[in-house]
């Protein structure tokens, strides 16, 4: 069982004071915290790709390499790169030149993205999105899997017989798929014998059991062994010392930043009593003590079949002093607890 952080390297304004950090700044900062998450035996840090204000790494790749210099376990992914709009090339190597620098612990999570700015900066069409995800997907799926590529699609310049380089340390390098829960994702992810992250950021995560079990299914069907295919959340939460102590902290920044994007999207107020409830053991939000948090992961990992868990710290900006903390309880407490745990009960399994 891994146990991870994602980041979107938010820079969004201090709830109590207005201030707004740089971005060079908050790119500091997470740097410093992926260096924490490995000397507390995180498993793996994401950083997401993004193209507003409010976010400070549209080029995950470069934040990862920045790290990866200092660090010397940890895996590192984007969270997601965003395909749709990217050059597939690029994106390969931009990432097997981070698997070199970090000695074979570079990822890929291929995703869509939930948000389109970079659709117009790029020049792509929205309404291209599915056929654009598609043919880039395969693209750098064939340039993963030959180091010579020829290719044709219909949305870039075709490819015959050049070489792509550098090649990475990692033989293949790993390619995750990432799903807001859409079940063609999840079938799409299985069929090509990809691992899955799920983002689960609302509702109950128990629901998202079906998915797992339809893209175990769709893996079989393939001819891929399901059994052997990993399978991510990437979930909110915040860990402190105390239940009550993690909830008041995370509450304000995360309020922010969800009302900013639910006014964006049409979504209704979030407010406390919303918070609150998804704090329960059957929400999605996983803020608390240690107990509470390791309690939430190893229900998730037991009724839903995750075999990685990615906390997203923070949502909103919050104190850097106090995501390093919640960084460090997750790899010094919670994580132990989680992987005791599940060790015990596969062991009876």
């Amino acid at each position: 069982m891994e146990i991870g952080i994602s980041t979107f390297v938010e820079t969004t304004p201090d709830v109590a004071t207005g201030h707004v950090i740089s971005h060079a700044q908050r790119l500091r900062e997470v740097v410093e915290e992926i260096v924490l998450a490995d000397q507390v035996g995180l498993d793996v840090f994401g950083v997401g790709e993004h193209h507003r204000q409010d976010y400070a790494a549209s080029s995950p790749a470069v934040v990862l390499a920045a790290a990866a210099a200092k660090t010397k376990q940890i895996r590192l992914t984007s969270a997601v790169t965003v395909l749709s709009s990217a050059d597939p090339v690029r994106v390969f190597q931009e990432f097997a030149t981070l698997d070199g620098i970090s000695n074979g612990r570079a990822e890929i999570m291929a995703g869509r993205g939930s948000f389109i700015e970079s659709f117009p900066l790029f020049g792509y069409d929205l309404q291209d999105y599915n056929e654009l995800f598609e043919e880039k997907l395969e693209l750098l799926l064939k340039i993963r899997d030959s180091e010579k590529v020829t290719w044709r699609g219909g949305h870039r310049s075709a490819i015959h017989n050049l070489g792509v380089y550098p090649r990475p340390v990692q033989d293949p390098l790993p390619v995750w798929i990432g799903s807001g829960g859409n079940p063609e994702s999840v079938v799409r992810a299985g069929m090509l014998g990809l691992p899955l992250v799920l983002a689960i950021i609302g509702g109950r995560p128990v629901q998202f059991a079906p998915l797992v079990k339809l893209y175990k299914r769709a893996a079989a069907q393939a001819g891929h062994d399901g059994s052997k295919l990993a399978v991510a959340s990437h979930s909110h939460g915040f860990v402190a010392e105390t239940t009550a102590t993690a909830a008041d902290k995370f509450f304000p920044s995360t309020q922010y930043a969800m009302n900013v994007i639910g006014r964006e999207r049409g979504w209704g107020h979030y407010d406390r009593a919303s918070f609150d409830a998804a704090r329960s053991l059957e929400g999605a939000l996983y803020v608390g003590d240690p107990e509470t948090v390791a309690n939430k992961i190893i229900h998730l990992r037991k009724n839903v079949g995750i075999t990685r868990f990615m906390l997203h710290c923070p949502v909103g900006s919050m104190p850097h002093e106090d995501v390093m903390k919640s960084i460090e309880l997750l790899g010094t407490e919670v994580a132990p607890r989680v992987r005791a745990e599940i060790a015990d009960w596969e062991a009876g399994q």
